[in-house]
């Protein structure tokens, strides 16, 4: 491996392809198959097993430093369209020499909890949204590592589309 992933450098957080106010961190989803454990003639004991291409419910969340014009933004219940840029700082031990790698995380969530958080002197009020995620995709170096689109049928890793056979046996 000639480039070592280290750190990321910054990011920045946009809404609807405008740059966010407020400054906050963000949790993006896990994303978890779903499985279910199979056992009895053939077998001996249990596997859990994961569905091809299906994936538990996604969350994420934004955690901000203090109550902010976002946060009361975020909490509409509607679709939030988010993106998150970062820049990624890689050690290239072929050139010795650091490097960035560009990362963007695009979201497409809906609010499920907003979180004014606490009244402190001189502390952060801990607020936050919490989200699901309807749509998740990660782009890294400008190529598509993952996707992942329940309502469609999509479920992308390193360009394989592992429900391509399934939307085909469906008719979609």
């Amino acid at each position: 491996m000639s480039k070592m992933p280290d750190k990321l450098i910054a990011y920045r957080a946009y809404k609807d392809g405008k740059d966010m106010l407020g400054i906050a961190d963000v949790e993006l989803p896990d994303i978890e198959a779903m499985s279910d454990t199979i056992k009895g003639a053939g077998i001996s004991g249990e596997v859990d097993l994961p569905t091809l291409g299906h994936i538990g419910a996604m969350s994420m969340t934004i955690n901000w430093r203090s109550v902010c014009g976002d946060l009361v933004a975020l909490s509409a219940p509607v679709t939030h369209a988010l993106d998150f840029r970062a820049s990624q700082q890689v050690f290239d031990n072929v050139e010795g020499k650091l490097k960035t790698v560009a990362v963007k995380h695009i979201v497409r969530a809906i609010p499920k909890k907003v979180t004014p958080g606490k009244m402190e002197t001189c502390a952060s009020t801990e607020s936050g949204n919490e989200f699901s995620v309807l749509y998740y995709k990660m782009v890294i170096d400008g190529k598509v590592a993952i996707e992942i689109d329940p309502f469609n049928y999509i479920y992308i890793v390193n360009g394989v589309d592992y429900l391509k056979e399934v939307r085909r046996d469906l008719g979609l």
